[in-house]
């Protein structure tokens, strides 16, 4: 029975993790910090409990397809719910407050008071971006990719032109919608991609049907309950778990993995290593200079994603002018995503989101509390000083109590905690405190991302964010089953 050791607890490590086990390896994973969970990790304190990423859950039929594939029923696992509306989004300085009801017949409704005469395009840009999730889904998504040759085949290069591949997502909308609102509506999910709409391939419009078709749901307990169900599978599969356990170095010997060194000393023995790790961290630091793949120069040429800035908040009392996720949109798109992506500076007027939990759960803060997760994106690798901390909290602070009519906000708060760039490198090991990896160009796109594997040392295998498919919760399951499928045909032994 070869031996696989896996670095790091998030969805995609805990994921791979389940199906080597299945597969009949013998199976240990190590974590760095005190509870599995990789980004999507939780944070308990006087009574709230919070997700410490997003609590949406999108893309249904890729958790329905990982627990069909690892014989588990999905329904006894997770508890769901899909939330109507699915989001609200507060308009600046319009004061126009619009819900999204993930129901065509609403959504027009909604949308013909923003854009006089849209329905038709509307409906003509959803069977788009279906048609798109269907066939990116099929031919791209569940794919590896051995060189740029598989991408440019003549099927592929067919199916990139059907998907528009090869136009930016700011000019395809324009297409379809006139007014500023709707083409911030459909493109705002982009920046969970990490991605600005100017920059990002128009194929990414097939999250407009994640959005509008499939809706937003909610797993009783938060997202973390996802982190819960992996874990107890892992273990029902015999994954060996141990959490407060650093890696410090990728041991190898003539060109190949035999295991792995902790902070404490100790090692363990693996004919494969699989790391979940941040790939620049994996790269740079677990591995001599001479066994990178992806060195450090390597990064210096790369876009990645944003980070950012989130504060965690309990709230006395109820805050009715909220739902469960809200999106404040900034009147200048362009600027923010210019100062995000182009001039890496702290936004000066940004657009955020909110998700209020409680709204759908009454678990996750104390009776007559509400659980308040904000989050601003923001350029990696920026340095804050503490009055820049308390001075961009106060100005975030102040734009919501505002914008959302809640004037006494900031009186009413009994938890706050904030957690930005550089905790996402102290906790995660995140490259410039890059809150999801590589950003969505199209040079770094399909077979243009980094692969899942090690070209330099045998046995090494990589997955999460810097490979394929993308970014996301939901593609760090997929991400496991790409690098599975490389360790079963074994492509690096």
């Amino acid at each position: 029975m070869q031996k696989v050791v896996v670095i790091g607890g998030g969805i995609g490590g805990l994921s791979t993790a389940i199906y080597l086990a299945r597969a009949g390896y013998e199976v240990s994973l190590y974590e760095k910090n005190d509870h599995v969970g990789g980004r999507a990790s939780l944070l308990e304190e006087d009574g709230y409990r919070f997700d410490m990423w997003p609590s949406r859950y999108l893309m249904p039929d890729v958790f329905e397809r990982f627990y069909e594939q690892v014989e588990e029923d999905i329904t006894q696992h997770l508890q769901l719910t899909k939330l109507d509306p699915s989001y609200r989004i507060f308009f600046t300085p319009q004061n126009r407050i619009v819900d999204i009801a993930a129901d065509l017949e609403r959504d027009l409704e909604t949308f013909e008071k923003i854009e006089k005469g849209v329905s038709k395009p509307f409906k003509e840009y959803l069977c788009r971006a279906s048609y798109q999730y269907t066939i990116a889904m099929k031919k791209f998504v569940y794919r590896n990719y051995d060189s740029v040759l598989d991408f440019f085949s003549w099927d592929t290069f067919i199916d990139g032109i059907r998907l528009n591949v090869f136009q930016k997502m700011a000019s395809y909308v324009k297409r379809f919608f006139k007014s500023a609102e709707m083409q911030k509506i459909v493109s705002y999910p982009l920046l969970f991609l990490g991605t600005s709409p100017y920059d990002a391939l128009a194929i990414y419009a097939l999250m407009s049907h994640v959005d509008f078709a499939q809706g937003v749901w909610y797993p009783k307990g938060g997202l973390y309950e996802i982190i819960r169900s992996l874990q107890s599978i892992a273990e029902k599969n015999g994954v060996k778990i141990y959490v407060n356990s650093p890696v410090t170095r990728i041991v190898t010997e003539d060109g190949r993995t035999t295991g792995i060194e902790l902070a404490d000393g100790k090692t363990a023995e693996a004919d494969i290593v699989v790391s979940n790790a941040d790939m620049h961290f994996t790269e740079t630091v677990l591995l001599e200079k001479h066994e990178q793949t992806y060195p450090e120069s390597y990064r210096k040429k790369k876009v990645l994603a944003p980070s950012a800035y989130i504060l965690y908040l309990g709230v006395a009392g109820k805050l009715p002018m909220l739902t469960h996720h809200n999106l404040i949109f900034t009147e200048d798109w362009k600027k923010n995503f210019a100062e995000i992506f182009k001039t890496k500076e702290m936004p000066t007027d940004p657009s955020l989101y909110i998700c209020k939990p409680s709204e759908s759960d009454d678990t996750v803060a104390p009776a007559g509390h509400e659980n308040m997760f904000v989050l601003v994106p923001c350029p990696p690798g920026v340095e804050l000083s503490q009055w820049q901390e308390d001075a961009y909290t106060e100005k975030i602070l102040a734009m919501i109590s505002q914008v959302c009519h809640i004037p006494d906000l900031q009186d009413r708060i009994r938890y706050q905690k904030l957690f930005h760039i550089k905790h996402f490198q102290e906790r995660y090991n995140a490259y410039k405190g890059t809150a999801l990896g590589l950003a969505h160009t199209f040079m770094q796109t399909s077979a243009f991302r980094p692969n899942n594997y090690s070209k330099k040392v045998k046995g090494l295998y990589y997955t999460w964010a810097y490979t394929n498919p993308w970014i996301g919760t939901q593609m760090a399951l997929i991400s496991w089953e790409l690098t599975a499928q490389r360790v079963l045909a074994g492509k690096n032994h």
